[in-house]
């Protein structure tokens, strides 16, 4: 099982960012390892000190492929959830100074926060859904897929083209604006539509 993760998918993000708008997908990955399950807390390292989140639709890989067609992409994937991309700006921010990658700024122990995942065929329409991050009570961002710069079949065949996709692999989508920073104590959920899918505490 792999985690395959789009940065710059949401037009406000990049801005709120500064970032360049991408022609193509931006794909970064995350080890396994990354992973919190079953609404297990996330402890704060001491290597940083500017943890940002990021909420995120995530997709459920259902069978192996690469080189898929867009137009068959939808066979790939079987179910939607929730995650969080916790992301240490600081190493991120050092790193790209430096023209150096970022995959410790986004792939450190428990970066990677996950919900359940549901069954497509469950939602009335994938392609519009809300979904949105609480902490303490208080919606810090709102996202709706219908405005991914790249949509779920644009980013199964085009990490297909390079990766080969197998069954359980985890996609993260990409966040909407509002990121920010967490501080121990947070306690942060995440929803799709009106549905509360994963709680984290920050320790």
């Amino acid at each position: 099982m792999k985690i395959l993760a789009i940065g710059r998918n949401y037009a406000a993000h990049i801005e709120e960012l500064n970032n360049e708008r991408p022609d193509e997908p931006v794909i970064f990955t995350k080890p396994e390892t990354a992973l919190i399950l079953k609404n297990a807390p996330f402890y704060y390292p001491d290597f940083s000190k500017n943890i940002h989140y990021e909420v995120e639709i995530l997709l459920r890989i259902c069978k192996n492929g690469k080189y898929i067609d867009k137009k068959f992409a939808h066979n790939y994937y079987d179910a939607i959830g929730v995650g969080i991309d916790f992301t240490a700006r600081d190493l991120q921010d050092k790193a790209k100074e430096k023209g150096l990658p970022w995959a410790l700024a986004k792939g450190f122990n428990g970066s990677a926060p996950i919900s359940k995942f549901i069954e497509k065929s469950e939602f009335k329409d994938i392609k519009n859904l809300n979904f949105s991050l609480n902490i303490d009570g208080g919606q810090k961002q709102i996202g709706n897929t219908s405005l991914m710069l790249f949509d779920y079949e644009e980013i199964i065949s085009y990490i297909s083209r390079f990766i080969m996709l197998k069954k359980g692999d985890i996609i993260f989508t990409g966040t909407p604006k509002g990121v920010g920073a967490i501080e121990i104590g947070n306690k942060l959920e995440a929803f799709i539509e009106d549905e509360k899918l994963l709680e984290v505490e920050i320790k």
